[in-house]
């Protein structure tokens, strides 16, 4: 299921981009400014908007650190910005001054690709924040840019339709004409493919153009032999070209948006669209899925950015095999480890879990000395709130064999409900959350966006108790 929960309305002009960090929503546009929001309540940040560049912002990104926040523009710079409080660390300038069109981040944060119109690519350092390596691709311009989660390297896409491999230190690796008329966004899976030989790491990209297609391919890179780039299949369901593509955080989706004005959303494993939204009124130029949250945003020459709730594991289960609704803990990703610190106001640490490869398995591992020699968290307070999260987790791994039935989760947290109320627009939410969102001045409904016509909320006691009597059940 996929359901609109908010839509921003603050640009004057086409939005080109929006990216997530786990706390926040950035989004940019032809009106020169980039707009950052808080995901509790999708406020605008007291800094926001950034003012900086002086002609059309065309790409934003947080760094995985969350620390950083870059964007750049047809001014010919890339301007980093600090993500806390919105100050201009650093103005970038393109060698060449041509319009920068992409700018991306080193999943360790210590770099930063931008391209240009010119198809220059320019690798920067982020310590010193100076040049350090850069080249050109053969024809076009650069328009597209995805680092593979290893680091070792990205690959950029050019709108005379080529895709180029680069590693870490700009030397191509390989080149392959993918579409005819331009490639217009690419992106690269998180998490890798088994590959045919051992000798080689392989990764799933996804790409589209100005043909109206989508393609998937794998990426198998090797120390010894460099990268080969392998055409896997062909997505259908657009009409006209294609802008955007990105996968969801477990691979398992791709969402795309078109000059159809259309966002559809695919299923990788068997092809299949599973959904199409068509609330846009013009190209849908961008889309993004949040790290820690089942969040999905997708901007358009409307001036708008959709918000939507997104359940990854409703629409992969919608294949002729069930899936299970709940990944067991020891079986998490490094990606669901964020997702439930981030659940937890523990997103400040999901860059230092990243960093130290926690998996689910190694979460419930963790000791107060681990946390302390190992993950170096000095402050004991912290160290504790940690621990306390992960025992009750460890607790929740005991007591619950199956997974939590959908009605028994807030729709706005996805957790278990404690204090259930109905709402006017007729679903319930946990109490605090909703009256959270009503809080921050919101008077739409989190499940429909429409107006709500009473803010009065009426506690569910028919739902806690059979909440209640699910508990029971489970820790039998």
């Amino acid at each position: 299921m996929v359901t609109l929960i908010h839509t921003l309305a603050d640009h004057s002009d086409d939005v080109n981009y929006c990216a997530f960090s786990s706390s926040c929503l950035a989004t940019c546009s032809l009106d020169k400014t980039v707009r950052v929001y808080s995901l509790k309540d999708f406020s605008q940040l007291p800094y926001s908007p950034l003012k900086g560049h002086t002609y059309a912002v065309h790409c934003c990104c947080f760094s995985p650190s969350g620390h950083f926040l870059a964007s750049c523009s047809t001014d010919g710079t890339s301007v980093v910005w600090d993500a806390g409080d919105g100050q201009m660390l650093a103005v970038l300038e393109q060698p060449s001054s041509s319009p920068v069109r992409v700018c991306r981040f080193s999943p360790d944060s210590t770099c930063l690709v931008s391209g240009a119109a010119d198809g220059s690519v320019v690798l920067w350092n982020m310590q010193s924040l100076k040049l350090y390596r850069s080249g050109n691709v053969k024809d076009g311009s650069l328009v597209a840019c995805a680092f593979a989660p290893s680091g070792n390297f990205f690959v950029t896409g050019s709108s005379c339709g080529d895709l180029t491999v680069w590693d870490d230190k700009m030397r191509c690796l390989c080149n392959e004409k993918a579409h005819d008329l331009g490639v217009t966004c690419c992106d690269i899976s998180s998490q890798p493919v088994s590959g045919d030989e051992h000798t080689f790491t392989c990764f799933q990209m996804a790409s589209c153009g100005q043909d109206n297609q989508i393609k998937l391919w794998l990426i198998l890179f090797a120390d010894s032999s460099g990268a080969e780039l392998k055409y896997k299949c062909t997505l259908s369901g657009h009409s006209a070209p294609v802008l955007a593509c990105a996968f969801s955080h477990d691979g398992q989706i791709l969402v795309s948006g078109s000059v159809d004005k259309c966002v559809i959303v695919h299923e990788i494993s068997t092809g299949n669209t599973l959904h199409t939204l068509s609330q846009h009124t013009r190209y849908v130029t961008t889309c993004a899925f949040a790290p820690c949250s089942p969040l999905l945003a997708t901007g358009s020459m409307d001036k708008t950015v959709n918000i939507w709730q997104f359940d990854l594991k409703q629409a992969s289960a919608g294949s002729a095999v069930e899936n299970e609704s709940k990944v067991a803990v020891e079986d998490w990703s490094e990606d669901d480890v964020s997702a439930w610190l981030c659940a937890q106001d523990l997103a400040d640490f999901v860059g230092l879990f990243k960093m130290n490869n926690i998996d689910g398995k190694e979460l419930l591992n963790l000791t107060k000395e681990s946390l302390a020699n190992e993950l170096r968290i000095e402050s004991l307070g912290l160290r504790n709130k940690i621990l306390q999260k992960i025992e009750s987790l460890r607790m929740d791994v005991r007591a619950v064999s199956v997974p939590v039935p959908d009605e028994f989760l807030c729709p706005i947290t996805r957790e278990l409900m404690k204090d259930p109320v109905i709402a006017a627009d007729g679903y319930s939410y946990e109490r605090e959350a909703m009256e959270n969102w009503i809080t921050n001045k919101r008077r739409s409904s989190p499940m429909t966006n429409l107006p709500l016509p009473s803010l009065l909320l009426t506690p569910n006691r028919t739902l806690k108790m059979a909440i209640s009597r699910w508990l029971e059940t489970q820790q039998k």
